[in-house]
């Protein structure tokens, strides 16, 4: 009875857990990851701080407008502020003016700020996709290794499971007689191998679960669990050549896009630099007023003198640059280098977008004739095996022959499945280049 209890208490204790760990699908965890990675965080920031650079060129457009007050002393022989007679005593004094300027004409600055500005944003904001788009990836590549090592320990296991009914059958041979006893030496060495084989993969799917957990910024003690797909079955379609997806890629890539936005808004910077150089026109209109306190005269009030001393001015600046040090030709020259190096940085993009997707190519090719070949030797294996069992059972091998031919039949098992899941992975680094969403069919 107590046993019962103890074995009921053990499996609710085991359901439980089962219960509290999350599933996570691997488009849940890139979602997760794009709201939560603190280096997306930041390309959000330098996406705000791009807007509000925008929203200050806007801005320049428009009159400013001013208050000014001040007020104080002036003592010996001064002006009296409100009748600019002099006087020799001291004179309490203030002044309020209201102004406002407006530029009119600066060379097409303003409009040139503004364009280069909102191609900012839009660099931007393509930077922050290609980061995410990275960060996807990486995810896909641990989830990946996640499955892997759950289908490795599924096959220890397995072996370990087939060991201990091989050495049980043993046992009941060399009982009625048939084998020698030290015919389970052997069984009992493979039995620990696969117990080793056992726990390292277990170590394998925890150390990948917290490499998950670290891309998704989850506390490493947080219980989770992958969910897994029906079969993870590689695609049979052809791989594309490199012209092909390097074509599709160049259009898919967000970090082509920023690359060529960031040179379209440093051939803005040579007009802006430019600019420097040329007429400039400004509109500006003041309102102002004068107060007076002079001791042992008779003070209008404070409001009457700012009305009756009201003055308005309202007018137009022209500002012509005749020599400012070479600071308009060294801008520009500044602006020209800055094209350059913007071109030659998209240039350096396309190449290593195209190199890196000739080496992408090169691996999935490679991956598929891997599979393929560990496919065929697993086929060799297990009719090996099936062969050597039958031998077994009629007593023409020793037990050291038959486990020698079971530990081929299991390295070919793994050997087939992580050669599947490095084919898949590197399916998915195509599927990457050619924009398409990142999923586990």
């Amino acid at each position: 009875m107590i046993r019962n209890t103890f074995l009921l208490t053990l499996l609710c204790i085991i359901c439980y857990n089962v219960q509290a760990q999350e599933v996570w699908s691997l488009q849940k965890c890139i979602e997760h990851a794009q709201k939560n990675n603190l280096n997306l965080r930041q390309s959000e920031i330098a996406i705000q701080q791009a807007v509000i650079n925008n929203k200050e060129d806007k801005f320049a457009r428009y009159p400013n407008l001013n208050a000014n007050i001040n007020g104080g002393f002036n003592f010996g022989r001064t002006i009296d502020p409100t009748t600019n007679d002099f006087r020799n005593q001291r004179i309490g004094n203030s002044q309020v003016s209201i102004s406002s300027g407006m530029n009119v004409y600066s060379g097409g600055r303003i409009k040139n700020s503004i364009e280069k500005s909102s191609l900012e944003i839009e660099a931007a904001k393509a930077e922050a996709q290609t980061m995410q788009n990275d960060i996807a990836l990486q995810i896909s590549s641990v989830y990946l290794n996640v499955l892997l090592a759950q289908e490795q320990v599924a096959i220890a296991q397995n072996q370990l499971k087939l060991t201990d009914t091989q050495l049980a059958q043993t046992d009941k041979r060399i009982n009625a007689g048939v084998l020698p006893k030290n015919e389970r030496l052997e069984i009992l060495a493979q039995q620990a191998r696969n117990q080793q084989n056992l726990v390292t993969a277990q170590n394998n799917v925890a150390i990948n679960l917290v490499n998950l957990k670290n891309l998704l910024e989850l506390d490493p003690a947080q219980d989770i669990r992958v969910e897994v797909p029906t079969d993870v079955i590689p695609s049979a379609e052809e791989i594309l050549s490199l012209e092909e997806i390097y074509v599709q890629a160049l259009d898919a890539q967000p970090s082509i896009k920023a690359s060529e936005l960031r040179m379209e808004s440093a051939q803005l910077d040579i007009p802006i630099a430019e600019s420097l150089g040329l007429p400039q026109i400004d509109l500006f209109a003041q309102i102002n007023s004068n107060y007076a306190n002079i001791p042992n005269f008779q003070n209008p009030k404070y409001f009457t003198q700012l009305d009756n001393n009201l003055g308005q001015t309202l007018g137009a600046q022209l500002s012509i640059p005749i020599y400012n040090r070479n600071r308009t030709k060294l801008a520009v020259e500044r602006a020209r280098l800055g094209v350059i190096n913007a071109e030659v940085q998209n240039k350096q993009a396309k190449q290593a977008l195209k190199a890196d997707i000739q080496n992408a190519i090169a691996s999935a090719r490679a991956a598929k004739s891997q599979l393929a070949a560990n496919q065929t030797a697993l086929d060799a294996a297990k009719a090996s095996y099936n062969n050597a069992q039958k031998m077994y059972e009629l007593g023409a091998i020793n037990t050291l022959e038959f486990t020698n031919s079971k530990g081929n039949l299991d390295a070919a098992e793994l050997n087939v499945i992580q050669s599947k899941y490095d084919y898949v992975f590197r399916l998915k680094i195509i599927d990457f280049y050619l924009g398409k969403d990142l999923s586990i069919e």
